[in-house]
């Protein structure tokens, strides 16, 4: 990250490293959102001796390029593919979930309907894929009617294909039409399991039907299918939005004497709650028990507690928690992102680049969002000098600016950015 542009394979050349396919993929993974960066990376690496890229290591490239709409490089990565014989159903589903996030839902189903063309013919798991990427980007009547159009012809549902229209339904929200498709899915003979469980369960909840949710819950149990530590979390989590911090704690309790262990996902969803009702002393008990039950905190869970602190206006204290938390576990984009709006907010734009620098130490590449939060906090300030240098150093590493509205800068200093995109 410290090198110049053209700078980086040389400085490769000379480090005397030799790459592995262990070493390529790790790198890719921490530089997912380095963009162009993370391509001459790539690049280089597949002209070293005695290598050859891994699919992994294609697949995380190819989502690399897609998150930075540089589509033409994610293909010609799929044509590279192609050549080597290393083309199967994942690549394709990675690109169509790429394509349905950025709202492209025709270049999905494209990219659907030519994988015959590149020897890969499509089978459920893919339709399956289509499905959830439509679904997931908030595409779910598309995905509905490809489903209705499709399925009789090509491929018989599983359980997989009905839980991805139920939750695609649950999400748009139309309770409804997932109660429909549920009974559809039973009446067809399609027996529902955990899964299909558990997002029914989460759909109630979100729709504040959870006393319905709990009976689907008892349902379960009483039929001897086990409601999984998803399923508590989620429950727990609804309960905490809802300022029903007994009946939380409640179904935590029920959950370990059901002999269910809780993860690190139900304590976060237990701390959500304790935060919502203010509760901060149980909150620092909460992540005492998660490190006497040896359950390694993750980057949500720190992120819940700053969050928390932030909305109560100590930020003092929510600095000490990320400098605590981040000696347990990895911050991510979100935990960097809060840090410095928080103290570009408290007028403490020394600190946020103190933050900013620490983060390259620990050579973590931020997001859009990150950058962002900086570039408004330095613009803020009156600091546009410093404010063009991140922006030209994002648009280097191939991360396109957001919406212009998400933009705290004048609109000279806007229109100026505009003009180094172009």
């Amino acid at each position: 990250m410290s090198c110049p542009k053209l700078g980086l394979d040389t400085a490769l050349d000379q480090s005397g490293i030799r790459v592995s396919e262990d070493v390529v993929e790790k790198v890719l993974e921490r530089f997912e959102n380095a963009g162009m960066l993370a391509h001459r990376f790539f690049e280089w690496a597949g002209k070293q001796r005695h290598y050859e890229h891994s699919v992994r290591a294609y697949h995380i490239m190819i989502e690399s390029m897609a998150k930075i709409r540089q589509y033409e490089i994610m293909w010609d990565l799929v044509n590279s593919m192609r050549g080597k014989g290393m083309l199967n159903i994942e690549t394709f589903c990675i690109i169509m979930r790429k394509y349905a996030r950025a709202q492209k839902v025709d270049e999905a189903v494209y990219t659907f309907n030519i994988m015959k063309k590149y020897d890969v013919p499509p089978n459920l798991a893919a339709f399956n894929g289509l499905l959830s990427a439509l679904c997931k980007s908030k595409n779910v009547r598309k995905a509905q009617e490809i489903f209705n159009d499709t399925m009789k012809d090509q491929f018989c549902p599983d359980s997989k294909t009905y839980s991805i229209l139920i939750e695609g339904w649950g999400r748009a929200p139309n309770l409804p039409k997932a109660r429909e498709i549920f009974n559809e899915m039973v009446d067809s003979g399609c027996k529902p399991d955990i899964v299909t469980y558990g997002i029914m369960v989460d759909i109630l909840c979100k729709a504040g039907r959870t006393d319905e949710a709990v009976e689907i819950i008892n349902e379960m149990e009483f039929s001897g299918c086990q409601p999984t530590s998803f399923i508590y979390s989620v429950l727990i989590h609804t309960y905490g939005i809802e300022n029903r911090i007994e009946d939380a704690i409640d179904t935590f309790l029920q959950m370990e004497r059901n002999g269910v262990k809780p993860d690190v996902a139900v304590y976060n969803s237990l701390l959500g709650a304790f935060c919502k009702v203010n509760k901060f002393q149980n909150t620092y008990k909460v992540v005492d028990e998660m490190d006497r039950k040896g359950v390694k905190p993750n980057s949500r869970t720190c992120n819940i507690l700053i969050n928390g602190l932030i909305g109560r206006g100590e930020t003092d204290e929510a600095f000490k928690v990320f400098r605590r938390m981040s000696k347990v576990c990895e911050p991510d984009a979100d935990t960097y992102t809060m840090m410095i709006k928080m103290f570009c907010e408290g007028d403490e734009l020394e600190i946020a680049l103190k933050v900013w620098k620490y983060m390259e130490r620990k050579q973590f590449a931020p997001s859009m969002h990150t950058f962002s939060a900086l570039i408004n906090g330095l613009c803020s300030k009156g600091d546009i000098s410093r404010a063009s240098v991140l922006m030209e150093e994002m648009m280097e590493r191939g991360i396109r600016p957001g919406r212009p509205h998400l933009w705290k800068a004048s609109k000279i200093t806007f229109e100026g950015r505009e003009r180094r995109c172009s």
